[in-house]
């Protein structure tokens, strides 16, 4: 017989597997879309700028590293960086013009038109991120979104270019399946841009 935490441990899994199988199904349009978007401002010699808050904020780093180094085989470096790594920065931009300003202020210094914005907000209402957003909007840059719950502003905001929405109420899974779009991200621009087609 098993114990409650086991059963808990159980629950999570498979919560995660069917959350799994439910975006198998309805990302992958929006997906090849973001993949697209990708290459297109790379291939151009665009930059793909992220940001996040929290665990989002590590989401975005970690996107950031696969295309600077390597996903699963080594290739030329890609043109990424999260904005949510400067503690010098953010922390001066959050002392000076109030904390929605840390991703908007950076990407009005170093964004430029044909770049990219990956936009992650697990509730889609992060004040910070819809005002890099605006930001993005205001200077040609392209944005993707990951949005979780009902999406909230962000999947609505007139500039997402792609939407990878998670319709989970669970902050942690929905984390769990954005990290899982990244990675697939990664696999998709290593194939579209770096794989000898026969």
């Amino acid at each position: 017989m098993n114990s409650p935490l086991q059963d808990r441990i159980h629950q999570t899994i498979t919560d995660g597997v069917s959350l799994r199988q439910q975006c198998g199904e309805q990302l992958a349009g929006p997906l090849l879309k973001a993949n697209d978007i990708i290459c297109a401002c790379l291939q151009s010699g665009g930059k793909v700028l992220a940001c996040g808050n929290g665990g989002s904020a590590a989401d975005a780093q970690h996107f950031a590293g696969e295309l600077v180094n390597r996903f699963t085989f080594d290739r030329p470096a890609c043109a990424a960086m999260a904005l949510t790594h400067d503690a010098s920065v953010i922390t001066s931009i959050a002392n000076d013009m109030g904390f929605e300003h840390i991703f908007s202020r950076q990407l009005e210094a170093l964004g430029k038109a044909g770049d990219v914005l990956l936009a992650i907000s697990t509730s889609g209402n992060s004040a910070n991120v819809l005002a890099a957003v605006d930001v993005a909007d205001r200077l040609g840059i392209r944005v993707i979104a990951l949005t979780g719950s009902d999406g909230g502003r962000l999947a609505t905001h007139k500039t997402v270019d792609a939407n990878l929405h998670v319709a989970h109420a669970s902050t942690p899974r929905v984390q769990e399946m954005h990290i899982t779009c990244l990675h697939i991200l990664c696999d998709l621009l290593d194939d579209s841009m770096f794989t000898e087609k026969s």
